[in-house]
């Protein structure tokens, strides 16, 4: 990744992270009578949810979803990396008192708009937006993620991925925070 200061992984993450595979091989089984098929997907996704308690999926698009759940399969199964989400959709409510109150703490919607958009422009309330933890599955998605149509989106905020499908494996241009490049309410890009 393209930061100033890499995060060395922590040894706590690397036991989460075997904690994590060792319990999904126990729910094999399990997972296995319930979906042959898709076995390792769903031992995988009961292992996170118990990794990541308070992880909420809901909200995201069907295609964002699908993708952010073979992504962490496979970073799971194959390399041992975990991958949970932060925050995903949200309420353009959320999404609004979020903005105003990074405009109160920053001074100016200008300054704001460098960590958070506004409703309207945030991919969050349109489903297709995951900020996602720890920072090595960060790493790992930035690296494999492409496969999925999921990708690192800014310079400045190493947990923000978006789905974009439809990009043929490229990635869309990363751009140096969340502001650059949308269109702020008096027409004029920022």
């Amino acid at each position: 990744m393209n930061e100033p200061r890499t995060i060395p992984p922590r040894p706590r993450d690397r036991l989460y992270a075997a904690l994590t595979l060792v319990l999904a091989v126990l729910l094999l089984p399990a997972a296995f009578a319930r979906r042959p098929g898709r076995a390792r997907e769903l031992a995988c996704g009961w292992a996170l949810r118990m990794r990541f308690p308070a992880e909420d999926l809901t909200g995201l698009t069907d295609g964002a979803l699908a993708a952010f759940t073979a992504a962490r399969t496979e970073a799971l199964w194959r390399h041992g990396q975990l991958l949970g989400l932060t925050s995903g959709y949200r309420d353009p409510i959320v999404q609004q008192r979020m903005f105003d109150e990074e405009v109160r703490r920053s001074g100016s919607p200008a300054s704001a708009r460098m960590l958070v958009l506004p409703p309207a422009e945030s991919s969050h309330v349109k489903g297709i937006a995951l900020d996602v933890r720890p920072h090595e599955g960060a790493r790992w998605l930035e690296e494999h993620g492409g496969r999925y149509d999921l990708y690192r989106m800014y310079d400045n905020e190493w947990w923000h991925f978006e789905y974009r499908p439809g990009s043929g494996g490229t990635p869309p241009r990363r751009r140096p925070h969340p502001g650059v490049g949308h269109v702020i309410d008096n027409g004029d890009q920022a």
